[in-house]
């Protein structure tokens, strides 16, 4: 793990869970849309997101592509890829960990979806393509700290890359796409602004933590943190068992998921839950199933349960709820419980 830069560990995290699951379930399956976090400032929401780089698994690409194309599959391959397999020329595979990729705010549109080199194409005849952000992000995790600070138009541009898996540029009548299949994280501050509904609908979950209140544990809050700076390495390296045992069961999930189950009760179950809660559109449905598809996933079991819609539920629906002006978000635990009891 030594080509990973020193981060505080993953596992070393105190509370928190729901955001790790949200991560995790993320991981497992990059289709449920991405997370949003909100939370005050000192909440752990930057360190919890950069330390997933230690816990994340590896993936099967093709080798000197500048996109890291996904191996063995030609639907997902670049037009570098594509060019490639029509002149006969074989493709090599070669292993590569996942990691997480920051955005800064001061990116320019350019820098994140890059840039073609008109004068290039006008000159040969021939396509130059220049990768952004978005060429760095396929196949990993997209993190933009302070979203709600983003430019619109760009965070426009991140949903709609992370929805399609493909990023297009077109520049003077020229144009050119390739594979940004990634995973969108954003974290924010509430008291700094917030984001249009219309972006919160898009990201596919979302959720709001708070600081510790417990005593004990804000006091093994601070002293994790004051042992993992006098010595990071060495506090890393004591905990490799734990993060290792991590990325293994992020692997067998991500194996599990297409072989995971969810009969039409559990179907039944998910839309008597957006209903109930009046939830519009049915982008809610598809990733409450799949949310508690990979849920079911993570904890190493093919079939999904009323327990797994109980458990990302929340993650699904807080940031979609109708709520009236000072009303405090977040779904009633105890009234979905109550609308699942007799499904």
């Amino acid at each position: 793990m030594s080509d990973v830069p020193a981060v505080f560990p993953f596992t070393e995290i105190i509370g928190q869970e729901d955001m790790k699951r949200a991560l995790l379930l993320n991981v497992i399956d990059p289709g449920i849309g991405g997370v949003l976090i909100k939370g005050e400032k000192g909440t752990a929401k930057s360190t919890t997101v950069r330390s997933l780089d230690r816990v994340l698994p590896t993936r099967t690409v093709v080798d000197g592509c500048p996109f890291r194309c996904e191996y063995g599959r030609k639907d997902r391959y670049c037009p570098y890829c594509l060019e490639k397999l029509e002149k006969g020329e074989e493709l090599r595979p070669v292993e590569c960990r996942m990691k997480v990729v920051d955005l800064p705010l001061s990116a320019t549109e350019d820098r994140v979806s890059g840039t073609l080199d008109l004068e290039h194409v006008l000159k040969t005849g021939t396509k130059r393509f220049e990768p952004g952000v978005l060429a760095a992000a396929n196949g990993n995790i997209l993190y933009v700290d302070e979203v709600n600070l983003l430019d619109d138009h760009l965070v426009d541009l991140l949903l709609d890359s992370a929805a399609m898996g493909v990023n297009y540029v077109e520049r003077e009548g020229v144009s050119f796409s390739h594979p940004a299949k990634f995973v969108l994280i954003g974290t924010m501050n509430p008291e700094e602004g917030d984001l249009r509904p219309q972006l919160l609908d898009r990201f596919g979950l979302s959720l709001d933590i708070k600081g510790e209140k417990d005593v004990k544990k804000r006091a093994a809050i601070v002293k994790k943190r004051v042992e993992y700076d006098m010595d990071p390495e060495a506090f890393i390296a004591r905990r490799v068992k734990d993060l290792e045992s991590v990325t293994e069961t992020i692997v067998k999930g991500k194996r599990l998921l297409p072989e995971v189950v969810a009969d039409d009760s559990v179907i039944d179950m998910v839309v008597s839950v957006t209903t109930h809660f009046g939830i519009d559109g049915h982008r809610a449905d598809i990733t409450l199933l799949k949310a508690a598809k990979a849920n079911a996933a993570l904890e190493g079991r093919c079939t999904v349960t009323k327990d797994d819609i109980i458990a990302t539920a929340e993650l699904v629906l807080s940031h979609r709820l109708r709520r009236r002006p000072f009303e405090e978000s977040g779904l009633d635990r105890e009234e979905l419980e109550q609308c699942l009891k007799d499904l």
